[in-house]
């Protein structure tokens, strides 16, 4: 059982067990965004997709409000995301960093998305309350080598696919029941910036409040096997 915690703005604090969870991937408004991101991963080595947007069931024991992410190599970095959480009588909305294997990726991007978690925030907000205003709330993510942070992504809600078209592609598939978690995919990467670094932080801010809510992991090498 995977059970997450977020503390609201009025200070209650909501479980959710996770039963579903979902990975949106090239999923922004603006099909610039959507090929600039497309080159991002070809530059990798990841093929385009057939059709976008994207959405990738994973374990659900992978969403995660870890604050250390192991890796099995140099090659795995994280992605600036927000999150749909439903809960038993609302829908919540957190900040998110999709971590993913790189390497992994040129083989099969579903199979990469199961290779690392995904990281959500331990605060969050009713959507409800945001509702008016998301395409303002914004997303700022940063890497980090142990002394310093470098800002790899910036950029707004209003780049992405809004919540509601999540909602409504969740309610098709009858997923849109407590437990569920979706992540919204990402925004494009600064060029120059070296995305495999030794932490994340994603921070979704909202500007007329000056509220934010922030992820924040280290990412920690395992050992090297024995075989």
């Amino acid at each position: 059982m995977n059970e997450l915690t977020f503390e609201l703005v009025d200070g209650q604090k909501v479980t959710v067990e996770v039963r579903s969870a979902l990975n949106g991937g090239y999923a922004g408004r603006s099909q610039e965004d959507v090929a600039a991101h497309v080159a991002e991963l070809a530059a990798l080595g990841v093929p385009a997709p057939s059709t976008t947007p994207c959405l990738y069931p994973v374990a659900p024991y992978l969403v995660s409000q870890a604050a250390s992410v192991p890796a099995q190599h140099g090659h795995t970095s994280g992605e600036a995301e927000w999150a749909l959480v439903v809960t038993e009588n609302d829908v919540l909305l957190t900040v998110a960093c999709d971590h993913t294997d790189r390497d992994l990726e040129v083989h099969g991007v579903a199979w990469s998305k199961q290779a690392a978690p995904d990281v959500v925030g331990r605060q969050a907000w009713r959507l409800s309350d945001v509702a008016d205003r998301i395409d303002s709330l914004t997303l700022t993510a940063w890497v980090g080598d142990g002394a310093s942070w470098t800002e790899i992504q910036r950029g707004t809600l209003g780049e992405l696919l809004t919540p509601s078209y999540w909602l409504d592609v969740l309610r098709q598939r009858d997923l849109l029941v407590p437990g569920t978690v979706l992540l919204s995919g990402t925004i494009p990467m600064h060029e120059g910036v070296d995305q495999f670094a030794a932490a994340w932080r994603v921070e979704l801010g909202d500007p007329s409040t000056g509220a934010v809510i922030r992820c924040e992991y280290a990412v920690s090498q395992l050992p090297q096997p024995i075989a």
